[in-house]
């Protein structure tokens, strides 16, 4: 979870372009023999909604099938993700999600899946900063009028997120931890009512993934990034500082997002579907149209993947028990 240089190198190291750019030659046999459907664990108009309708656009042409999404919110990804761990295991059911599902959720209570056996990890897609944003019941214009306010006041000011334990929240969490300070957090079931309600002002911060909404508002002056969780400053916003710039690296976490599919899978299924959303993800087109969100493309192999998931289960565990994590 955590959004370092380190990270991103290792991770890129692990997927050279060359072997992953190419779409699979042989055609696996009998599959696809009918629509294949995307679940998105989250609600539409987010920045995870607006990629897994990009890569079904472009993967139906390539499979030879329609490519559905279906939107199945509801407790920060853990109920669409359900949703893929319960179903046939023939690879017409991927779940596109962050991989906090799979990381985060299992140290935070009793989930209906085992998120490291139910469910197989498929393809890498992307990074995704997060934003710390002001809403218009803020009239501060920097992180440093924050600390004053909540210092000044605290639990005075309401933070939003798109949900418990998600990578917003836990981020959230840490910045609290670190700086001494207090916030009331406000948790929504996923990040598209979110942005309705930041630009009503109905609360006074809020954070989230860039989307095609949160963007809109931020060009037109709704809403104000003060800061990022990411390696470096981000071209959209590059007056924004990152929480390691501002000395809370603990906070500076960013999001993970790939394809899963239920546990069983056939292996050649599951290298097939790696290797076409791979040739999508090394299209310009496809990478433009993430980076304008300032989202970056990630692609590894499903071994790579599963390793990045073992490895940030086991690092989110510590970071929930330090910091005292809870979702509810």
């Amino acid at each position: 979870m955590t959004f370092t240089r380190r990270t991103l190198v290792r991770l890129a190291l692990a997927a050279p372009w060359l072997p992953w750019a190419a779409p699979a030659q042989a055609q696996t046999p009998a599959w696809p023999t009918k629509p294949l459907r995307i679940v998105v664990a989250y609600p539409p108009g987010g920045t995870s909604d607006a990629a897994a309708r990009l890569l079904a656009e472009r993967l139906a042409p390539a499979l030879g099938q329609a490519v559905v999404v279906e939107n199945r919110p509801g407790a920060s990804g853990t109920t669409g993700m359900d949703a893929v761990a319960k179903s046939a295991p023939d690879g017409h059911t991927l779940g596109f999600a962050a991989i906090s599902p799979l990381t985060l959720s299992p140290h935070l209570g009793k989930l209906p899946y085992d998120a490291l056996k139910d469910l197989q990890a498929v393809a890498q897609v992307m990074h995704s900063p997060v934003y710390l944003l002001a809403t218009p019941a803020f009239a501060g214009r920097t992180v440093a009028d924050v600390v004053a306010r909540a210092q000044a006041a605290p639990g005075a000011l309401r933070v939003a997120t798109s949900g418990m334990a998600s990578v917003g929240h836990v981020m959230l969490a840490q910045w609290q931890r670190k700086a001494g300070l207090q916030f009331t957090h406000i948790p929504y079931k996923g990040g598209g009512q979110v942005v309705n309600d930041a630009v009503g002002g109905q609360f006074e911060l809020f954070t989230s993934n860039p989307s095609p909404a949160v963007n809109a508002q931020i060009a037109a002056g709704k809403l104000r990034v003060l800061a990022v969780a990411a390696p470096a400053r981000l071209a959209l916003v590059p007056e924004a500082p990152t929480f390691a710039e501002l000395g809370v690296a603990e906070a500076n976490l960013g999001s993970v997002f790939g394809l899963f599919a239920p546990a069983g899978v056939p292996a050649a299924v599951v290298k097939r579907l790696n290797a076409e959303v791979n040739a999508v993800l090394a299209s310009k087109d496809v990478q433009e149209r993430l980076a304008r969100l300032d989202n970056s493309v990630s692609p590894a192999t499903p071994e790579a993947f599963a390793a990045l998931l073992r490895h940030e289960h086991d690092a989110t565990g510590r970071v929930v028990r330090e910091a005292a994590i809870r979702a509810d």
